[in-house]
């Protein structure tokens, strides 16, 4: 992956109830704090009113800041069918969002998310928010911590965007063509 001098991250932690998000830029391989907020859905009992406005908030996030690319929250698998699958739609309504504007979105584990803020799968969304404030210099951190969980999203994107991929490992030239009949003449 070709690495722009500047580009900007949106994150996401898609819920039924609160929607965190935050945003990134990201220049010359430094990370640069822009925004972190969240969208209260509470107030509407009509869960698919509450997809509707997930929809509509992505779309008006994406076009007001123009990301580059998205980092969603993956849902994490609960005993409760029916949470699940109310999670897997908030999800898939601001991965719909952000692909009707044909920006590529990357989807993170929570676990994967701790891990690469704090160095911890398991940390608790306190440790994450903390170590956020730390490394972007927040002066202030929210009461609810859906949007410190977004702006994770978009940092653990940003550290795993910058690792080099060397592609596929052979063991030598008959490795090679065995997994690439393709390239012989």
């Amino acid at each position: 992956m070709e690495s722009k001098k500047e580009r900007i991250i949106l994150g996401i932690d898609p819920g039924t109830t609160i929607m965190g998000f935050g945003l990134i830029k990201v220049i010359d391989k430094k990370m640069k704090f822009l925004q972190l907020n969240e969208l209260k859905l509470k107030k509407y009992d009509d869960h698919y009113l509450r997809l509707k406005h997930i929809f509509e908030r992505t779309i008006e996030l994406i076009d007001e800041h123009k990301p580059d690319e998205i980092a969603i929250e993956a849902p994490f698998f609960g005993k409760n069918v029916q949470s699940m699958l109310k999670l897997g739609r908030a999800q898939g309504v601001a991965m719909a969002a952000g692909l009707s504007r044909e920006i590529a979105i990357t989807e993170y584990s929570p676990k994967k998310i701790k891990m690469a803020i704090t160095g911890n799968g398991n940390a608790s969304k306190e440790q994450v928010a903390k170590m956020l404030q730390s490394l972007l210099s927040i002066k202030e951190l929210p009461k609810n911590l859906d949007s410190t969980d977004g702006l994770a999203a978009a940092v653990c994107h940003f550290y795993n965007s910058n690792k080099i991929n060397y592609g596929s490992k052979y063991s030598g030239w008959e490795s090679f063509i065995k997994k690439n009949p393709s390239r012989l003449k």
